[in-house]
């Protein structure tokens, strides 16, 4: 059956198993290269769809940086901010784990705003390029790797619900051609213990139908679509007693698991900020899943390292493509720059069952 007998663009009844199972293995190296994960883990990846690797980055010399990174993007926003008179104070006195909670009581969405930024700090680049991490998700592609074009700086301060994300494949977001391209993701927070934080919880082997479920837009007062637990149940398969996994992962370590992978991240009931990126790559030859707003960049052909371009990547906002694809948003958003909403083609592609101010203006968009 053709999706266009569909009510929405994003249902289907189209099935892949075949690029996600482990079928799409690909053949492992005979000798391993540095940082690379024994088999029994690859396998992992492919019949439970996600890894939890609880240490594998060296913190001091990879993550330590990208903690730095982010204090200068905070530090940036707190000016910005300050200058327009948003707020009243910067907040300097305030560390890595507190500073944006308290910008965000006094300016709402502050974390939104953070959340939207198109920068990548030079650690970030470092990290998403980094090659024992590259090395790892060569056994998952192949020796062909492109960054993908959607990463996030997850801001999750506490006790806020407009930072928790409801169940979904990431596919749910990306365009149709996802739906049978394989695109491994690696979460990877950015804080000492992921206890109480916040953290991912996935539901294993919700990926073997190779299905894209159908989703709904959108959650709470958020831009995120949502995935019901009987959808996950009728056209997934998961079993929500047995196969739903609450992963905490440690400062130095990291969760792998792929676009058809139902996840979800908890409230963060503690006092700190839950700091973490996700990070996505991709096969060069396969189609990026965004619309054809922004294309990856290229990491490595044939197993060997490609010098990337960074600057030219970076000169694509998505979030401002992603804006610009909603016709007629140019003219419902009015001050741009301490905007607090996010809009995007994949609130067209399911059925809005929820109101609020991100569909509001995606909504006045359409009508333009």
């Amino acid at each position: 059956m053709d999706s266009t007998e569909f009510e929405y663009p994003g249902m289907t009844s189209e099935s892949h198993p075949e690029c996600f199972n482990k079928e799409a293995m690909p053949a492992q190296p005979k000798e391993k290269k540095p940082g690379q994960l024994p088999e029994h883990l690859v396998k992992q990846f492919f019949e439970e769809g996600y890894i939890l690797i609880e240490d594998f980055f060296d913190v001091k010399k990879e993550l330590d940086p990208v903690r730095e990174a982010i204090n200068t993007l905070v530090d940036d926003l707190a000016k910005k901010l300050y200058d327009a008179g948003k707020i009243k104070k910067l907040y300097k006195d305030l560390g890595f784990f507190e500073r944006l909670t308290k910008i965000e009581a006094e300016f709402p969405g502050a974390n939104i705003i953070l959340h939207k930024t198109g920068k990548l700090p030079q650690a970030f680049r470092d990290l998403w390029a980094n090659d024992r991490l590259l090395n790892v998700i060569e056994q998952l592609i192949g020796p062909d790797i492109a960054t993908s074009p959607v990463w996030n700086l997850r801001t999750k301060t506490p006790k806020n619900n407009a930072t928790i994300v409801p169940w979904h494949q990431d596919s749910g977001y990306f365009d149709n051609q996802s739906y049978n391209v394989l695109i491994p993701t690696a979460w990877i927070p950015l804080l000492d213990t992921d206890e109480f934080n916040g953290g991912m919880q996935v539901a294993k082997k919700g990926h073997r139908t190779g299905r894209v479920a159908t989703h709904q837009c959108c959650w709470g007062n958020t831009w995120y679509v949502m995935l019901e637990e009987e959808e996950m149940k009728k056209t997934l398969g998961v079993d929500m007693d047995k196969d739903v996994i609450t992963c905490p992962v440690p400062y130095g370590g990291m969760l792998l698991f792929n676009n058809l992978t139902p996840h979800r991240s908890l409230p963060n009931i503690s006092n700190q900020i839950r700091w973490a990126l996700d990070l996505r790559w991709q096969r060069p030859d396969q189609p990026f899943g965004l619309y054809g707003l922004k294309d990856g960049l290229l990491l490595r052909k044939d197993g060997k390292t490609v010098e990337p371009d960074w600057e030219k990547f970076e000169s694509v906002d998505r979030t401002t493509v992603q804006k610009m694809s909603v016709e007629g948003f140019v003219d419902v958003i009015v001050d741009e720059e301490f905007d607090t909403t996010i809009q995007g083609p994949w609130m067209k592609k399911w059925q809005i069952t929820h109101m609020n101010t991100h569909t509001d203006a995606h909504e006045r968009a359409e009508r333009k």
